[in-house]
């Protein structure tokens, strides 16, 4: 067993799930030695980042989306741990190409779609297309659900992974969900400050949202001292 498997045991994974987790773990430092994919460096850091993807697996069903999918968490060991297929939404063209080979390494089920997530959930065959979806590392919260929300579809439910959240912040949140077409149905304790938020899409998000590329992390939505629409 590999230290990185072996950092994984008291969470009580299959073995099988362990050792794929514990070869995607690698994949991932591998690739960070080429170009800048994470900051995690050693594998008791890359533990921590499948063990903080694993925390939103109860939530999720299918279809499933993730947005802004960087080195793939929380997407890959979610898709590995529940057997299941995943869409990756990420604009980086290298990042795009380490989740593909990852995706076909893995065996694990799923595409990536290289494009920018504010032109992406305004096409058709994706928008208001998923069940759930995440967005792990995206910016501000409202940030992150500006960009996530249209993908999901009325009735679904997008999960934020996210440590303490300033008032302003969550006060700025409560009135973007809404504007959105969803409100904060659970907000749920992790260690530490850290927690996941789950917004359940209770209506269509506006046509005009997500606005333009860039503006959603420029101009969050509903922050105070930033303009929105």
């Amino acid at each position: 067993m590999s230290e990185l498997e072996a950092l994984l045991e008291p969470v009580g994974l299959e073995p099988g799930i362990r050792a794929r987790l514990g070869r995607y773990g690698m994949l991932v430092l591998e690739a960070g030695r080429r170009f800048n994919l994470t900051g995690a460096k050693t594998e008791a850091e890359i533990a921590e980042h499948l063990l903080d993807s694993l925390t939103v697996t109860p939530f999720v069903t299918e279809p499933y989306v993730d947005v802004g999918s960087g080195a793939g968490f929380p997407a890959i060991p979610v898709a590995i741990v529940m057997g299941g297929t995943v869409t990756m939404i990420e604009a980086t063209a290298k990042k795009a190409l380490f989740l593909e080979s990852a995706l076909e390494a893995l065996a694990v089920r799923g595409r990536v779609l290289s494009e920018r997530a504010e032109i992406a959930a305004h096409r058709q065959d994706l928008r208001e297309h998923f069940a759930t979806g995440t967005g792990r590392a995206l910016g501000s919260a409202p940030t992150v659900t500006e960009l996530l929300l249209p993908f999901i579809a009325p009735g679904g439910s997008a999960i934020l992974q996210r440590g303490g959240i300033p008032a302003a912040e969550r006060q700025s949140l409560d009135d973007a969900v809404l504007m959105l077409g969803g409100m904060l149905e659970n907000e749920i304790a992790l260690d530490g400050e850290r927690r996941l938020l789950i917004l359940r899409k209770r209506h269509s998000t506006p046509a005009r949202f997500p606005r333009r590329v860039g503006i959603p992390a420029k101009r969050p939505l509903c922050m105070p001292g930033k303009r929105s629409p």
